[in-house]
């Protein structure tokens, strides 16, 4: 399977047959009943939920304000008595239920119906009208179950009821529990596209032409064989039909399946990629004499994709460099809730922040963020575990792996083959036992398998050394190479030179590296074609692995600490290249140099007392920021101390200033983007510049702010659409009189709102501010902090007002259409 992988993939959507009958799929999300509690047995349709919750999905409890504790024990949604502690950030599982009543019109009677989850954390137990429909154990994986054997008359009331468990220590990171994605309700013909029916695969793409091959699986639950014609329209990404359409004739057995194949010819094909990611339409409809039956629009893009080592990864025939950072679910101060701006958002950041390719780790991620990825052009390694069959922690998936693996890496690549961003399948991360007889067995087992249900993309897995048994050494990883298209390296690109001498065939990829590693890891990827992107740990700072990203500040004389994970209070990990609500930390003006996305950084170090050294975690980054704010900071004032300055350039030369002198100059060898510099303290303007050949090729400032004066807001979007789906991230930031943003700023803010919207949430950047996700107050963090509005369903206006003692408030309106 190594070489060539050639495909086109879909995303899909559904849309109603007719303009007056309901969706044949919807969205199942609102109006939904809940409740907390192990205690209660809420299967049976008569049970009585009038006092429950009302809410929308997604929903995730977890990062909810905990009732019922001591002061001492709890803050916002955090408890010290947090079963999984510093692994989810101090945050509460437990069991919790959801109930959802629904009737079917008149028209829908003899219909077929299917309920599809695309997650719930973790283990979920099903019914519909007391009827139990099946457990799903697997929190990041959707699955599905028909209702129509269970259905109430038509025109009665079906109660449906979910109930989610999340315990023990199940998992190394915040997961977030409950229905935390989006939920479906299909009702269609007993002769219908089955779920996930339709696939579509390119081959021999040039600018002339595509050959698309579209594959559609047509279920007929009727007792009898039926003939019906499979009709497909291809339509353009400007909106308009391609005229390219097949019919074709099949005959469905009773109570049996079809599968269809088709061939299209696309002329002129625009190609999906990174800088232009157009994306087609397929409609396909079945049709039994003059009587539509079904019909579906699923969305897709065409591009070829190839791996080899001695080309690197190439798509549409040109070497793209990955750009990578890996991801983990959680959408901060939302928790796990999978709101689609949210995931949007998501995207949106990391692309405006020089990423072109994301690592879902260490799980299928959800429709939502594929949808993004796929709008936005971002590429996506999709992974499914984080372990096998033996744990990583005592109540994790390794109690399921055995029964359940060969489903849920058949859902996720189901569900996401058909998705232009996904370029590779991982089937596994760190895995305890990979290199191990039994390990390799069921490598082998897992990557047959993701071949069989998809021939067009390469397997890889994520491998590292400091997770081996004793005696173990990295070489003895080679057997599980040889099963893999791509090899998965953690930490490991010192070995990337002598692996390739001794396997010239293989081909690396960096699916995680060290922040501060940056330089050393894209050195690789642009010097040697057989390391193919480097992915970072982390692109965005996330809930749980508390503080593997932090500094300390300890005595010379101690032994540097290997501590990199610190209790309570942290319960964010602190080492993304953004932060939690969104914003660059130093590494990410690093990391724009590495790039070459911007020609000049800069970056100032925190005062380190006398007789102190700062020890900073393989995750972590020098204690910086992009500030010229330091009076005070050492109880004493800053003025006339020296500080530690660095400035990042690929240019030949670097000049720094303050207030218009020379602090001095430094050559750039090519070996290293990082000059240093020790700068006495004063207030005013630091000021560095890059030359090339004597010629300035850029210049980075930081000035001194003055006191805090007024709050600003800044709302990424103005106007958003009348869905719960979509809401608006308002930033806050205090600023000086001369508008001026203040980088020391620490002040307790209050929010208002009115009008058709709710807050969804506040936030800062801070990783140990134990304060309400869900309160209308904040403390800024370095001068900002984040509030989410949420509209309510009526469109209209939210005005919003933000608040701090002594300072001129800041307002803003939102327009909800």
């Amino acid at each position: 399977m190594k070489g060539l992988f050639l495909a086109c993939c879909v995303l899909v959507t559904t849309y109603a047959a007719g303009q007056q009958k309901p969706a044949r799929t919807r969205l199942f999300d609102s109006d939904w009943r809940f409740l907390k509690d192990s205690t209660v047995q809420a299967e049976q349709s008569t049970y009585n939920d009038a006092n429950w919750r009302k809410l929308d999905l997604p929903h995730d409890w977890s990062i909810e304000d905990l009732l019922n504790q001591t002061p001492d024990q709890v803050a916002g949604p955090f408890s010290r008595v947090s079963v999984g502690a510093t692994s989810t950030g101090y945050t509460v599982g437990g069991t919790g239920w959801y109930r959802k009543s629904f009737t079917l019109s008149p028209s829908e009677k003899g219909k077929i119906v299917l309920i599809q989850f695309d997650g719930a954390y973790t283990e979920t137990d099903v019914w519909l009208n007391g009827h139990h429909l099946g457990y799903h154990p697997y929190g990041y994986t959707p699955f599905s179950y028909e209702l129509t054997p269970y259905l109430a008359p038509s025109g009665a009331k079906n109660v449906l009821a979910v109930r989610v468990k999340n315990l023990g220590q199940n998992s190394r990171w915040y997961t977030g529990s409950g229905i935390y994605r989006h939920v479906w309700l299909t009702v269609a013909d007993p002769v219908h596209i089955a779920p996930l029916g339709v696939s579509i695969t390119t081959s021999q793409i040039t600018e002339k032409s595509a050959q698309v091959q579209l594959t559609t699986t047509v279920n007929n639950a009727a007792g009898k064989p039926v003939s019906v014609v499979v009709q497909t329209t291809l339509i353009d990404p400007s909106g308009k039909s391609t005229r390219t359409t097949s019919r074709q004739t099949i005959t469905i057995s009773a109570n049996g399946k079809t599968e269809n194949k088709q061939a299209l010819t696309v002329a002129n094909p625009q190609l999906w990629s990174t800088e232009t990611p157009h994306l087609y339409k397929a409609h396909v409809v079945i049709m039994a004499g003059k009587k539509r039956l079904d019909s579906l629009v699923t969305t897709f893009g065409i591009r070829s994709i190839e791996f080899s080592a001695n080309r690197g990864f190439v798509l549409n025939g040109k070497r793209v460099l990955l750009k990578g950072g890996c991801v983990h679910h959680d959408n901060g101060p939302l928790g796990a809730a999978a709101i689609d701006r949210a995931e949007e958002r998501k995207v949106e950041l990391l692309k405006a922040n020089g990423f072109n390719a994301i690592r879902t780790s260490h799980n299928p991620p959800s429709t939502a963020l594929l949808d993004a990825c796929d709008r936005l052009g971002m590429l996506v390694i999709d992974e499914a575990f984080d372990m096998w069959q033996r744990p990583k922690k005592p109540q994790d998936y390794h109690r399921f792996f055995d029964t359940w693996w060969e489903r849920d890496l058949t859902a996720m690549i189901q569900r996401d083959r058909n998705h232009p961003s996904v370029i590779l399948w991982s089937i596994g991360n760190e895995i305890n036992e990979r290199a191990d007889p039994s390990g390799l067995e069921i490598t082998k087992k897992l990557v047959d398998e993701a071949h069989r249900l998809d021939p067009t993309r390469p397997v890889t897995e994520a491998l590292c050394v400091f997770w081996e048994h004793p005696g173990n050494v990295w070489e003895d990883s080679d057997k599980a190479f040889a099963l893999l298209d791509v090899g998965g390296y953690n930490y490991e690109w010192k070995h990337n030179e002598s692996d390739h001498q001794r396997h010239p065939e293989r081909i690396i990829v960096g699916t995680e590296t060290f922040a501060k590693e940056a330089f050393e890891n894209w050195q690789q990827v642009e010097k040697k074609t057989y390391v193919i992107g480097d992915f970072v740990w982390t692109a965005m700072d996330y809930m749980g692995e508390t503080a593997i990203g932090h500094t300390i500040v300890q005595p010379k004389s101690d032994k540097d600490s290997t501590r990199a994970v610190l209790p309570w209070p942290w319960f964010n990990a602190w080492c993304g290249d953004l932060d939690l609500i969104g914003s660059k930390k130093p590494q990410s003006f690093y990391r724009d140099v590495v790039w070459r996305n911007r020609p000049i950084a800069l970056a100032v170090h925190a005062p380190i007392p006398d007789g102190m050294k700062e020890t900073v975690t393989n995750w972590g980054w020098p204690d910086e920021q992009q500030s010229w704010n330091w009076s005070g900071l050492d109880g004493s004032g800053a003025e006339g101390k020296p500080l530690q300055v660095r400035v990042f350039s690929r240019s030949s030369l670097v000049r720094l200033e303050l207030n218009g002198k020379l602090i001095g100059e430094q050559h750039m060898p090519d070996s290293t983007i990082t000059a240093t510099f020790t700068v006495p303290y004063q207030p005013g303007l630091l000021k560095a510049t890059s030359f090339e050949n004597g010629k300035p090729t850029g210049t980075v400032e930081l000035r001194t702010a003055g006191k805090p004066h007024r709050l600003r807001l800044i709302a990424d979007r103005a106007t958003i659409r009348n869905d719960r789906n979509d809401l608006s991230y308002v930033t806050v930031e205090v600023l000086d009189e001369q508008g001026q943003l203040i980088p020391t700023a620490n002040l307790p803010v209050s929010f208002q709102l009115s009008g058709v919207g709710e807050l969804a949430g506040v936030a800062n950047a801070n990783p140990t501010d134990l304060s309400s996700f869900q309160q209308a107050r904040k403390t800024t963090f370095r001068g900002r902090c984040l509030a989410i509005v949420r509209p309510k369903g009526a469109m209209g206006r939210i005005r919003l007002i933000a608040s701090s003692p002594n300072l001129q408030s800041g307002e803003l309106m939102i327009t909800i259409r």
